[in-house]
């Protein structure tokens, strides 16, 4: 495994919702806070932004060509990038604005999954105290639109990942500092018993994850200047070491999936924090997982 480098200085406050477009052989990724998508083409080095209304915090591939799922604050869009054309699909979260969308991805079986949490970001991108820590909830939208609540009272919903065979998937509450695991049903999407897989590790706190081939959980861990490779057991395995402090989320891309990109945010001490809030890349031994795609019905 390479050293992490810093391929795009984007000096996002909250880089997030980082995708692997094998289409288009380009990475996808999101500025909570200042309401940005990014768009970086590793073959010319060059990256290009789109400004939205809301923060923007979750994409994810559909299977209609040249078509992304976008979660901003208060809801669901479909998004064209070549014409920007931006289209409402669907709103699961009913407290907007007091809460907001957060992290999500499609499933295995073609629905998006969608976490919320308390709106710590005012109009003007700023940051503000979470003052309730049970306002968030965990969703699932199908190719409809319809929605369904899978659990509610949770702090902040973070990581979204599935096991290589389809029969498990991770998420978890930042705030408890606790990744839980449920049963999944690839025949139906459906979830169901969910109980806590890995919890209190010392570095940080756990927000995105992404899995490998091999089933261990990429854990980026915000605070903690590291991401952790989990086994399937919920024991650790490896730690990569960051050089900035904020770790948000992270994906596999390149032609081989072998290239980890993470995500970053603004914020910790010392003279490389220079470069937080930027996307990194990692060249890994083990190759990561195709990109889930939402599949639409309407």
């Amino acid at each position: 495994m390479t050293d992490p480098v810093c391929v795009v200085p984007a000096g996002d406050r909250c880089g997030e919702g980082v995708l692997w477009n094998a289409a288009e052989q380009a990475v996808y990724w999101t500025d909570i806070n200042r309401y940005l998508i990014h768009r970086y083409d590793p073959a010319t080095k060059s990256t290009h932004h789109w400004l939205f209304d809301e923060p923007v915090t979750t994409l994810g591939l559909t299977d209609r060509p040249g078509t992304l799922v976008a979660a901003l604050g208060s809801k669901v869009i479909l998004w064209q990038p070549a014409s920007d054309t931006r289209t409402d699909f669907a709103t699961p979260e009913p407290n907007w604005p007091k809460v907001r969308s957060n992290d999500g991805r499609p499933d295995p079986f073609g629905n998006l999954i969608l976490g919320t949490m308390f709106n710590n970001v005012a109009p003007d991108g700023s940051g503000v105290d979470i003052t309730d820590n049970q306002a968030g909830s965990l969703y699932r939208v199908d190719g409809n639109g319809a929605v369904t609540t899978i659990k509610s009272a949770i702090g902040i919903t973070n990581t979204m990942c599935w096991d290589v065979v389809r029969k498990r998937f991770y998420t978890g509450d930042t705030m408890k500092n606790e990744i839980w695991q449920f049963d999944y049903d690839p025949s139906t999407g459906a979830v169901s018993n969910d109980r806590p897989w890995f919890s209190g590790f010392e570095r940080g706190s756990p927000d995105g994850s992404q899995i490998d081939s091999e089933g261990h959980v990429w854990n980026c861990r915000y605070h903690g200047g590291c991401v952790v490779r989990v086994s399937p057991d919920g024991k650790v395995a490896s730690v990569l070491d960051m050089p900035v402090s904020n770790i948000t989320n992270c994906t596999f891309g390149g032609a081989d999936l072998k290239t980890l990109y993470i995500t970053t945010a603004q914020g910790g001490d010392g003279p490389l924090e220079r470069l937080a809030g930027g996307l990194f890349a990692v060249r890994t031994d083990v190759p990561g997982v195709a990109e889930n795609v939402f599949r639409l019905d309407r």
